[in-house]
């Protein structure tokens, strides 16, 4: 067999290889791409939430406010005034019970001590993962995302460059050129893609 030919062949083995290698890191950066949707929607809903509490908590401040001025205004009666009494500290409760939820979605129960937990998920307590977690995900994967495209784009240039080394059958240097580059630019798109994948292991 001819040295061009012998290129033409292991350079063909090379290109399956890199296309082996590009189809895994597509399948993973799929997956990479749900899981940043899934944490995106979570961080939507926990923002929602966590906006909730927060306009449930500005009422019950204002009704604290407006019973305390009630009592400090003398109008009503002493006799009266112990209900009032009653409900302001109900309404007290009622804003540190929020408080405490508020710092629960926001920080997740596994950063708070197991005594604050205050919110429950779907019956359960200590399961809230928190906003600054999902924002943390969400954060995580998109840079991992995109160092695995990077990868992915010197994998892409490294097929180019075999498929035209194997059409130059005549130009035995320009072969082994385009060979080489497919190589060197193979390498260097696996390389990244094993680093991006390695930050989650």
């Amino acid at each position: 067999m001819s040295k061009s030919g012998k290129i033409e062949n292991r350079g063909g083995v090379i290109i399956i290889i890199i296309v082996g290698m590009l189809a895994t890191m597509e399948v993973i950066k799929n997956n990479w791409e749900e899981e940043i949707a899934k944490a995106s929607y979570k961080h939507v809903s926990y923002s929602n939430w966590y906006n909730a509490k927060s306009i449930k908590l500005i009422m019950k401040e204002n009704q604290r406010d407006y019973l305390e001025s009630l009592l400090a205004s003398g109008v009503v009666q002493e006799g009266n005034s112990e209900d009032l009494i009653q409900r302001l500290e109900k309404t007290n409760m009622a804003i540190l019970k929020y408080e405490e939820e508020k710092v629960e979605l926001l920080e997740g129960s596994a950063n708070i001590p197991k005594s604050s937990w205050s919110q429950d998920l779907d019956g359960e307590m200590g399961k809230i993962v928190g906003l600054k977690k999902w924002e943390q995900i969400s954060t995580s994967y998109a840079s991992q995302v995109a160092k695995i495209n990077i990868g992915l784009l010197f994998l892409q240039i490294s097929i180019v460059f075999g498929v035209v080394g194997l059409i130059i059958g005549d130009n035995l240097k320009l072969q082994q050129l385009f060979t080489n580059l497919m190589i060197g630019t193979g390498f260097i798109g696996i390389a990244i893609g094993l680093y991006a994948y390695s930050m989650f292991l």
